[in-house]
């Protein structure tokens, strides 16, 4: 009888290193990426790095029913949501002395920046996907961002 072998999970030192590093230059806890089916997610404070290549399991049919919470507003999904292509740290201006890039009320134009994510001491533009007027700004400034987290909405 031939013994099962079980694929075996191959992990990339370089992308977990990476984003230690990350961790260490945005003061951030934890960082998960995921690419189709495969996720790293690394946490500070502990040894904690998880790796899988498959979706959890759903949970038994018999299990008993959660209470049900209130509906909450999913922003990410937002047609007009500008989100984070990285993990960094948010700045409103190019620098503390200029005003910020856009305000509540501004009318922006497509391409125009938004905002700018350092991250690895490189600071990276983030441009309003379409024209519109910026109705909400949901970061702050100098605060730590996560990948598709939503940090402006147009309308």
């Amino acid at each position: 009888m031939a013994k099962e072998t079980k694929p075996r999970l191959t992990v990339d030192e370089g992308l977990i290193r990476q984003l230690a590093s990350l961790l260490d230059d945005t003061g951030l806890g934890e960082i998960e990426v995921q690419e189709g089916d495969s996720k790293i997610r690394v946490a500070k404070g502990g040894t904690t790095v998880m790796a899988s290549s498959a979706p959890a399991a759903a949970p038994a049919a018999s299990a008993p029913a959660a209470p049900t919470a209130p509906v909450v507003e999913d922003i990410a999904s937002h047609p007009g949501a500008v989100t984070s292509p990285m993990v960094g740290v948010c700045y409103m201006s190019s620098d503390p002395a200029t005003p910020p890039f856009c305000s509540v009320g501004d009318n922006v134009k497509e391409g125009d920046t938004v905002l700018l994510i350092e991250a690895m001491k490189v600071f990276n533009p983030i441009t309003a996907h379409k024209s519109g007027t910026v109705s909400r700004i949901l970061v702050e400034d100098g605060t730590p961002v996560e990948f598709g987290e939503p940090l402006v909405i147009i309308e």
